[in-house]
């Protein structure tokens, strides 16, 4: 199936302790359905000193699952599911349901 969500997108979270928030996906691993937004699902990891790295308590972006975000439309930036159309070139881009705009270029 083709990817609905990627690097890059602009998401929303539909559900969890971070509902409502948005954020940018900085990686996406298909194979586990998760991804990585900037800001969302913050947990706190405990760092040994290594190198230049001083350790202690760092927090960091967790995974969350792809069923839990949403791209933003847009055009007004609220969730929207994906689908895809095939263009006269023979581009296939995302296209948002709510609005009918290309996600992709």
């Amino acid at each position: 199936m083709a990817a609905k969500i990627k690097k890059g997108d602009k998401v929303i979270v539909l559900t969890g302790r971070d509902k409502g928030k948005k954020g940018e996906v900085l990686r996406v691993m298909p194979e586990e359905g998760r991804a990585v937004v900037v800001g969302v699902n913050m947990v706190q990891r405990h760092t040994k000193p290594q190198g230049a790295n001083e350790g202690g308590i760092i927090s960091k972006e967790a995974a969350i699952h792809l069923s839990n975000l949403a791209i933003a439309d847009p055009k007004d930036g609220k969730p929207t599911r994906v689908g895809f159309k095939v263009l006269d070139d023979g581009r296939k881009v995302r296209v948002a349901k709510r609005s009918g705009d290309h996600i992709d270029g």
